[in-house]
C-alpha cells in the first residue's frame, strides 16, 4: 500500500466517523465542529481524486464561510434546544417509520442496480479531456456553459432554503422597543413637541 492509500482510508474513516457524531450530537455548536471536520476530510479526498480546485473551494467557501456563519448563528441565537427535543420526541415513532421506509426502497434500488452500455463511456464524454483542458477550466466550462441553467436553478434553490430559514427563525420579542420608521415618518409635527409653562416653585 502506498501514502496515498493510507490517506484515503484515513480521511474516509474521518468523514464517516465525524458525519455520524454530527447527526448524534447533543450540543449544537459540537455538531457544527464535527461537520467542520466532514468537509476537511472531504476536502482530503478531492485532492486525492485530483480536484484541487472543488477541495479549496469546499475549504475556502463551506469551512470558511459557511460554517463560521452556522457557528455564529448557533451560538449567538437563544434557542431553547431542550424545548425543541422534546417536540421532536413526540414525532420519533413517525420519523423511523419514515427512515426504514426510506432505507428499504434504497436496497431495493442497490439490489437491482445494473449498468447500461455504453454508461461508461457516456460519463467520460461529459468531460472534456484533462490532458488538454485543465479541471478547473472544465468545472468551470461545465457549470457556467454547459449546464448553466441548471446551476442557476440550484442558486434559487438555496436562496429560497434560505429564506425559509430566516422565516422559520424570525422571533419577535415584545420586550425589545423597535424603530418604527413609517410612524416617524407620518407624525405631525404639531403634535411632536409640546410646551410647558412650568412656573417657578411648582415644578412639573
Amino acid at each position: 500500500m502506498t501514502v496515498a492509500d493510507y490517506a484515503f482510508y484515513l480521511f474516509a474513516i474521518l468523514l464517516v466517523a465525524s458525519g455520524l457524531f454530527t447527526v448524534v450530537a447533543r450540543n449544537p455548536v459540537h455538531s457544527v465542529l464535527w461537520l467542520i471536520l466532514t468537509f476537511l476530510s472531504a476536502s482530503g479526498l478531492f485532492v486525492l481524486l485530483g480536484a484541487e480546485f472543488v477541495a479549496m473551494l469546499l475549504i475556502i467557501v463551506y469551512v470558511g464561510a459557511v460554517m463560521v456563519l452556522f457557528l455564529f448563528v448557533v451560538m449567538m441565537l437563544d434557542v431553547d434546544f431542550a424545548q425543541l427535543r422534546g417536540g421532536m420526541a413526540k414525532f420519533m415513532p413517525f420519523a423511523l417509520l419514515i427512515g426504514i421506509v426510506v432505507l428499504m426502497q434504497l436496497s431495493i434500488a442497490f439490489g437491482d442496480w445494473t449498468a447500461a452500455d455504453g454508461s461508461q463511456a457516456l460519463r467520460a464524454a461529459v468531460t472534456p479531456d484533462l490532458t488538454e483542458v485543465h479541471n478547473t477550466a472544465a468545472l468551470g466550462q461545465l457549470m457556467y456553459d454547459d449546464f448553466l441553467l441548471l446551476f442557476q436553478l440550484a442558486g434559487l434553490i438555496l436562496l429560497t432554503a434560505m429564506i425559509g430559514a430566516i422565516v422559520l427563525t424570525l422571533r419577535h420579542n415584545p420586550n425589545v422597543k423597535r424603530q418604527n420608521v413609517m410612524a416617524q415618518m407620518h407624525r405631525d409635527p404639531a403634535k411632536a413637541m409640546e410646551l410647558k409653562d412650568v412656573k417657578s416653585g411648582q415644578g412639573l
